[in-house]
């Protein structure tokens, strides 16, 4: 395709980065739609605000670095680096405004409506000044620590993410004019509750400061403030060949990543010119880097409002069903539970179905159950409070052989993994960290049990973490199963994982990083070959990303072959689709909701022979070359049927969904031609279930 030994040219393929951003907008449109309820599109913009902090920790990070070291080559998509990091500022700034544009214009007068507020000081009742000052002199002023810059007091050091004012004070005496600035506490809500019953009216935290600065400056006249918050590189850089302990090796990277290089300085838009070039200059940071927009800066917070006891206001209810074959399992011995899995595989669909019912009931019976000699799980990621930790701590004080498999280089989750990783191996449980230079982001656990005809083995492989709480907002795939084939090749890989195997072949999974990709990739060669023959070839894959360059050009192939291709996919995607002559039979589209889509599907229709995969797997390079990732086979035919109906769902023109143009921009559809609106697909689903357990 590239004269020049690239495998596309650039204006085949859209940037890693751009794409992300696109995919954040999408999010931001979901803020910005009226036909949801209006605390859901309140956590809309939360959540638009977090995913836009990790981008810059992580991402654009990473873009900056490379202009600093002087990089001026292109990537795939024909940017260099200082002309991509450029484009990034411009849309961020761009979205962080449309951003401010609905809280204010859209938000917070809906938000009135109902009789929530979001108010400044200057617009409170005496009752409730008098309510906020006893909470600052009670829990805020504790906790502050004003800090003066002058000969004797450098500049401070600025955390990432924290939220601070820039205060400027004059000496009554002298006139001088001194810079000082005041961290607004991360431990205290970002909106407090303007009273102590009628929790409706809320005041952004760094107001309530701001109106008792002459308390933390006695005698200084307050000649200004503004608020200002600062992103830095948090991403993690450690060289695993050169380590001795990778758990001590993280603890100390962990605390070196709080004093990454700045990246990104969030300022009020009025804030004045001499106090942002004072900042710029400290701070040693660029023009680009600032994003400046209507305060209040920080809208991760949204989400105490978002939380507010209003029903009518929020999506209805919905509690997860028990899944088919689990049906009557909560009162069961471990014999029964054990017997309905060894009777019928279960395909699970969380959070359509519960994953407490299941996957928690599978670990959390095995760590009772007398007859279990040994639990295996990979951890990636979970929760806090997880019952799974727990249940496998007990298996080990109970004395069964348990292995945890814990990945301590899941990003944000580094700490959370580390003191799980201290905890498990306190209580005796046999933790390992996988392979050297590879993340264990496989979804695994694998229980063997002593029965009257011998050993069996069980096992769960998912396409989502190990984690009830994100469970229940995530939308995933997961099948528990007794097949002998399946779980050898599961004992195999833990083998593999926990000591020295080198060549594993296994029969129902596909592994990265030794064999998916080339798996995959000869799975697209048989449709193109099979639509070179006439034969019927389709492919259908629903996933998070899709940014491999391999993929993208065997997908062109297959296009261009007539091998109709679908792609369902949550977020970064480098493909296009439509073009004329290489992609006019290549569909993409995009899926957001009240579940984040999380499950990733390989349907392959192979001559009428289909063939379906499920598993923890993005088409990315680190997913097939840096990380241990599985995909399942999915054997059953009542299997089959039912994912295949998921994908033909995905696809009806019916239903809600983003498309792509083969210019790489994206269009919602909602409606029908003639004003008809379009299925909520999630919803459906939700319904789907609920009729089904009736």
């Amino acid at each position: 395709m590239s004269s020049s030994g690239a495998l596309l040219e650039p204006h085949q393929i859209v940037d890693r980065e751009l794409s992300w951003l696109d995919f954040n907008t999408r999010v931001l449109e979901l803020a910005e739609d009226e036909s949801l309820p209006l605390l859901e599109r309140v956590r809309f913009l939360s959540i638009f605000s977090s995913n836009l902090d990790d981008f810059f920790m992580i991402r654009a990070a990473s873009v900056k670095l490379k202009v600093e070291s002087g990089a001026t080559y292109t990537n795939a998509a024909g940017f260099p680096p200082s002309e991509l990091l450029d484009e990034i500022f411009t849309r961020a700034n761009s979205l962080v405004e449309r951003q401010s544009r609905c809280l204010h214009e859209l938000i917070i007068p809906r938000l009135s409506l109902e009789n929530i507020h979001i108010v400044h000081w200057d617009e409170l009742t005496e009752v409730e000044r008098e309510h906020l000052n006893q909470i600052f002199h009670e829990q805020i002023f504790p906790v502050l620590t004003p800090l003066a810059v002058d000969p004797s007091h450098p500049f401070p050091y600025i955390s990432g993410l924290s939220l601070s004012l820039a205060v400027i004070v004059k000496h009554p005496d002298t006139a001088e004019e001194f810079f000082a600035r005041v961290k607004v506490p991360n431990v205290i809500s970002r909106f407090i509750s303007t009273h102590a019953v009628h929790k409706t009216r809320f005041i952004p935290l760094e107001d309530i400061i701001a109106a008792h600065l002459d308390e933390l400056f006695p005698g200084m006249l307050i000649e200004d403030y503004y608020s200002f918050r600062l992103t830095r590189n948090e991403d993690l850089d450690i060289e695993e060949e050169d380590i001795e302990n990778i758990l001590e090796t993280m603890e100390q990277e962990l605390l070196r990543r709080k004093f990454g290089p700045p990246v990104r300085l969030e300022v009020d838009v009025d804030i004045k010119n001499e106090l942002l070039e004072r900042l710029i200059s400290e701070l040693e940071i660029t023009h680009r880097d600032v994003v400046k927009y209507r305060g209040p800066l920080d809208l991760t917070g949204l989400n105490v409002i978002a939380d507010l006891d209003r029903p009518d206001l929020r999506y209805p209810p919905h509690r997860s069903q028990m899944p088919p074959g689990l049906q009557s399992s909560e009162d069961l011995e471990p014999d029964e539970f054990f017997n309905l899995i060894r009777n019928s595989e279960v395909l699970l669909h969380h959070p359509y179905e519960s994953f407490t019912s299941s996957v928690v009931r599978f670990i959390e019976t095995a760590a009772i159950d007398p007859k279990v000699l040994a639990i295996k799980q990979t951890l990636y990621r979970t929760s806090g409070d997880s019952p799974i930790m727990e249940a496998l701590i007990e298996a080990a004080q109970a004395g069964k052989q348990v292995l945890a498999v814990v990945e301590i280089r899941a990003r944000f989750d580094e700490l959370a993994n580390v003191r799980w990783a201290r905890k498990l191996e306190e209580a005796g449980v046999h933790v390992v960290y996988g392979l050297m230079g590879l993340k264990t982001h496989a979804k695994l656990s694998l229980v063997v049990r002593q029965e009257a005809d011998g050993l069996r083995r069980y096992c769960h492989v998912g396409t989502g973490n190990y984690n009830p709480r994100t469970a229940r907002l995530y939308e995933d795939l997961g099948i528990l199963s007794s097949d002998p084939v399946l779980c050898n090749d599961l004992s195999r890989l833990f083998n593999q994982l926990s000591g020295f195997v080198s060549d594993i072949e296994f029969k129902r999974l596909i592994v990265a990083p030794k064999s998916l990709r080339s798996s995959l990739l000869e799975k697209i060669e048989r449709e193109i070959k099979n639509a070179e023959a006439n034969l019927p070839a389709r492919i259908r894959f629903k996933l998070n990303s899709l940014l491999d360059e391999h993929f993208v050009a065997a997908l062109y192939r297959a296009s261009q072959a007539g091998v109709r291709v679908e792609i369902f996919v949550r977020g970064i995607c480098a493909i296009k689709p439509g073009m004329p002559l290489l992609s006019k039979n290549v569909t993409v589209r995009s899926f957001l909701g009240r579940f984040l889509e999380h499950s990733r599907i390989y349907h392959f229709h192979n001559a009428g022979e289909d063939e379906y995969w499920i598993g923890s797997a993005d088409l990315m390079n680190r997913n097939l070359d840096r990380r241990i990732e599985t995909l399942i086979r999915v054997d059953q035919p009542e299997h089959k049927n039912s994912i295949s109906g998921l994908l033909d769902l995905y696809g009806n023109d019916q239903v809600k969904h983003w498309e792509m143009d083969n210019d790489g921009a994206w269009r919602r559809k909602t409606h029908s031609e003639n004003g008809e609106p379009f299925i909520d697909i999630q919803e459906r689903l939700i319904e789907v279930v609920r009729g089904r357990s009736k």
